[in-house]
């Protein structure tokens, strides 16, 4: 187990680097966006079609970007039976910032206090809906270099994702995730393999300090999703090439070399658009093809240039056409979360890789390439590829990651629908206390999940106190109660439950048609 090994015994690469465990969180409610479509007077299946989305989860004012992380983390640490003397490097990747200068981490550490373990490195890493990926290959690089002394790290990727009214709302969402990361993963982060183009852009930014709301330029954030992805496309092929070139493999690279893919998801629709895109970049570089293959009937297309096609419907239908079974094949499982829950920013891909886990059986899932795809506005952008793991016998590394996230589906289905007036009223309730001194949150604690931290106050100097729900494994105990300044049990029995699961209706099916 790591940590129980002296560093000066350990060997210089430690095989298989990648995530061992990993965990999600979600908010206890939703809005429906069929709902939401006539709520704005939108047309019906503008944000169902047109965006691909069945429901977006938010948070109340019961919850901010501390309780999130500390609920995910808890939880990861929980399911897996770890101590938090275990962890050795915590790094959380947010854009969702309370305080200009405290890190989440540094929330984090009251997990730690029972444990006496304070030697954990890492702080914040951020850059828009980059920072979950910037802070995985932290902890990758942490765990293959001499710095580290065999213990876990452990990786938090959490953000509310939240919109001024208007066109860009119903592609909100949040949620957190956690990642544990070391040797002999059953999730192994293919060395070498990263594709990374990074420039600068005002597509979507945050300059109002004092708001929860970015600035968008929808467009041109289209067009720089896409454009990054053909240069990392490029790059990661450029590279795999290389490196099967020095093993004597004479093969080009393309999409088929994948079996999975998962890409960071401001809407499914976008998702499905980006396969394509793939699709078309594997075309560009390949010889004419006969009528039969993958490209049948695209030789019209033959001399376009990628910078003149991010919107050229033409091309973009095509394609979409084209690919339309690799999509089902290979993507359309891993939007489970962002088509019931919507864009969790730094999440995001990670919720895409946590659906396609939970969706597939070890076995299914064994021996298999799985690309990644990152992107965080402004800009910053890898493709980077896992190997799974060949064992998957009962009680393997992979068993048990594919066990814990089991319940994926049923916990967004355990989740309470609210109507979209409810809804907006949360948003504005958010947006005139998101930065209040002296506040107590209205929102019902009763309808968040078990185990859930949540926020109790932020007292007259801005420090916020949090508290957690009891596990359903602990009841009837009292819930757990933390500060700003140390943690406290307090053993006794509840009068009643602290929270209850309220029912949902059926979620629906991720939509693969239709115009954005």
């Amino acid at each position: 187990m790591p940590g129980s090994t002296p560093s000066s015994c350990l060997p210089q690469w430690p095989n298989d680097v990648g995530i061992i465990a990993l965990e999600v969180y979600f908010p206890s409610q939703f809005v429906d966006q069929t709902e939401l479509e006539e709520f704005d007077g939108v047309s019906a299946g503008k944000y169902t079609i047109g965006l691909g989305q069945a429901r977006m989860g938010f948070c109340s004012d019961r919850e901010d970007i501390n309780s999130l992380c500390l609920t995910v983390v808890q939880r990861l640490m929980e399911k897996n039976g770890l101590g938090f003397d275990s962890i050795g490097r915590l790094e959380v990747g947010t854009e969702t910032i309370i305080d200009k200068s405290k890190s989440v981490k540094t929330v984090l550490m009251q997990l730690f206090e029972a444990s006496g373990n304070t030697d954990v490195e890492g702080i914040d890493t951020t850059n828009a809906c980059y920072g979950g990926t910037a802070a995985l290959f932290n902890a990758v690089n942490w765990v293959e270099s001499s710095s580290w002394d065999g213990r876990y790290a452990l990786v938090v990727a959490g953000d509310i994702a939240v919109y001024a009214s208007g066109s860009a709302r119903p592609t909100g969402g949040a949620g957190a995730v956690a990642m544990l990361v070391g040797p002999d993963a059953p999730l192994a982060l293919d060395r070498g393999l990263r594709g990374t183009h990074m420039t600068h852009a005002y597509d979507f930014y945050k300059p109002d300090m004092v708001s929860e709301y970015p600035v968008v330029d929808g467009k041109q954030s289209i067009e720089c999703y896409l454009s990054a992805l053909d240069r990392c496309y490029s790059v990661y092929r450029s590279k795999i090439h290389a490196q099967w070139q020095r093993a004597g493999v004479e093969k080009s690279f393309s999409l088929e070399d994948f079996s999975f893919l998962a890409f960071h998801s401001p809407y499914c629709k976008l998702v499905q658009k980006s396969l394509a895109r793939l699709m078309l970049n594997d075309f560009l570089v390949s010889s004419p093809s006969s009528q039969t293959g993958p490209f049948a009937d695209l030789e019209a297309f033959r001399d376009i240039k990628l910078a003149d096609t991010y919107f050229d419907r033409d091309v973009e239908k095509a394609f979409m056409k084209a690919s339309a079974e690799l999509f089902e094949k290979k993507t359309k499982s891993s939007l489970l979360i962002s088509n019931q829950n919507g864009n969790m920013y730094t999440p995001s891909v990670y919720g895409c890789l946590a659906s396609l886990i939970a969706t597939h059986s070890p076995q299914q899932l064994a021996g298999q390439r799985v690309g990644l795809f990152s992107y965080g506005s402004g800009l910053a952008a890898t493709l980077y590829s896992i190997s799974v793991t060949q064992d998957h016998t009962p009680g393997s590394p992979l068993d048990k990651l594919v066990s814990s996230l089991c319940d994926l589906k049923a916990r967004l289905d355990s989740r309470r629908k609210v109507s979209p007036n409810i809804f907006s009223e949360n948003m504005k309730l958010r947006e005139e206390t998101h930065h209040l001194a002296s506040y107590t949150p209205h929102g019902s604690v009763e309808e968040l999940f078990p185990g859930t931290w949540y926020l109790t106050r932020v007292d007259d100097k801005h420090r916020r106190e949090y508290a957690r729900c009891a596990n359903i494994d602990d009841l009837p105990e009292a819930r757990q109660t933390m500060s700003n300044t140390s943690t406290e049990h307090i053993v006794g029995h509840a009068t009643k439950l602290p929270c209850v699961r309220a029912s949902a209706v059926s979620p629906g099916e991720v939509v693969s048609n239709g115009d954005h």
